[in-house]
């Protein structure tokens, strides 16, 4: 029987894993540059915690959640995101206190059954960060400059910022009222999903993508003229902000999060190589989410990144990423050179080199050939000849230049080796 990845899944192969580490290296190096520190939390939390938080009205709770039951009947779910448990995270570890403001950053695999698409497996990936404790419209902005300066960094380019305000459980119901009666005269022609939305949810129609509803959401109300005083001076003075930091962006007042716990601040970094589903990167504020899961009264702020859909614009883009080279490969003919390259390869590691040799009996030319494939730097060619005299020819295989080199000069202080690989 043949075995396959099961749908909506991929095998990240060597190639694009040197891909997905630059962009790795890039979110960890900006996250640290702000002051985050990373959390990571098990995949799977209590399904309740999802329910809870984003809402048992949502598409992810009601449709997408892989969702099983343990062996002593308790419910739990692969999580399909990950501000919930980091939450849940700070308020069983402590991490969040009101004197103080906590920022951590994450990167790891979420689930959600859905249709794959370009950028979107049902397992995928996100980098994010988070803040507890500051209502100020200043961090609100910090946080959409520093997902900038990450896109910057990767190289992604023609990247729009879209802002809103959805207010918060003060102004919303307004805005929830104005919403579900304006859909009302014109919900037969939706999909059935927003059918189903304008009893449950009406403010989850504004997140839908069908053609047939866009024409509709488009003349729908706008949050923004809903919000009371407080949400309205927060969202001018986060936009004031991003204009002292020089950032572009647009409002875009018919935005709001798949997510239920979003309130105020709301933005998406849009891409136009992607389709409808064009966002990268999503956040936004989420005030009352601590105290809904039990914490205290904190604010709260962050984003998360789909690490896949940024993958697919720098292939799509022709970013080249190399490979990383192997320093050294010995070349060995005969059962005493391979003892001798063997010790050599180890102590090569050693000293922090990388180093690779012959274990299927190749021939010296089929060996050469395997240092080519493996992007060696040198080649160490050795045999019973070089055994006796305990000195081998090093090849540089960029320049084809030789010189000998005895055993314990390979990697000494005046080895071409080090010289050159420094």
């Amino acid at each position: 029987m043949k075995y396959s990845a099961p749908r909506g899944t991929k095998d990240i192969l060597p190639e694009e894993a040197a891909l997905w580490q630059f962009i790795e290296n890039a979110c960890r190096e900006v996250f640290e540059l702000y002051n985050y520190r990373e959390i990571r939390t098990p995949v799977f939390e209590s399904t309740d915690l999802f329910s809870r938080s984003i809402g048992v009205t949502t598409d992810i709770v009601k449709k997408e959640m892989y969702t099983f039951t343990d062996r002593k009947g308790r419910s739990l779910t692969l999580r399909p995101e990950e501000t919930a448990p980091v939450v849940r995270a700070c308020l069983e570890n402590n991490l969040i206190s009101a004197d103080q403001v906590t920022k951590l950053y994450y990167l790891g695999p979420m689930f959600r059954y859905e249709r794959p698409q370009a950028g979107r497996q049902r397992q995928f990936h996100q980098a994010g960060i988070e803040v507890f404790g500051s209502q100020d419209p200043a961090i609100d902005a910090e946080v959409i400059q520093l997902s900038v300066k990450l896109f910057e960094k990767i190289g992604l380019k023609d990247l729009e910022i879209d802002i809103n305000s959805v207010g918060c459980k003060k102004c919303q119901p307004k805005f929830r009222d104005a919403i579900r009666e304006y859909f009302r005269s014109n919900i037969k022609n939706m999909c059935e999903d927003c059918k189903q939305r304008l009893e449950t949810n009406p403010l989850r129609i504004l997140d839908c993508k069908e053609p047939p509803c866009q024409k509709y959401i488009e003349k729908a109300p706008a949050a923004v003229d809903y919000l009371d005083a407080d949400c309205k001076i927060h969202f001018e003075e986060v936009v004031r902000w991003l204009g002292d930091l020089g950032i572009k962006y647009k409002i875009n007042d018919r935005l709001v999060r798949g997510l239920d716990y979003y309130t105020k601040t709301a933005f998406e970094i849009v891409s136009k190589q992607l389709g409808a589903q064009n966002a990268v990167c999503g956040g936004g504020r989420y005030d009352d989410l601590v105290e809904e899961l039990g914490g205290k009264p904190t604010p709260a702020v962050g984003f998360a990144i789909g690490m896949e859909r940024v993958v697919e614009m720098l292939r799509n883009s022709k970013f080249e990423i190399r490979n990383p080279r192997l320093d050294l490969f010995v070349a060995t003919l005969g059962d005493e050179a391979k003892r001798v390259g063997f010790d050599l390869i180890a102590k090569a590691r050693g000293k922090g080199i990388s180093a690779d040799m012959d274990y299927l009996g190749k021939s010296l030319k089929a060996q050469m050939k395997a240092a080519d494939r493996m992007a060696a730097r040198f080649v160490y060619i050795i045999g019973d000849d070089e055994v006796a005299k305990k000195s081998a020819v090093i090849k540089d295989m960029t320049s084809a230049e030789q010189s000998e080199v005895k055993f314990e000069e390979l990697l000494g202080e005046r080895s071409p080796l080090l010289s050159k690989t420094r």
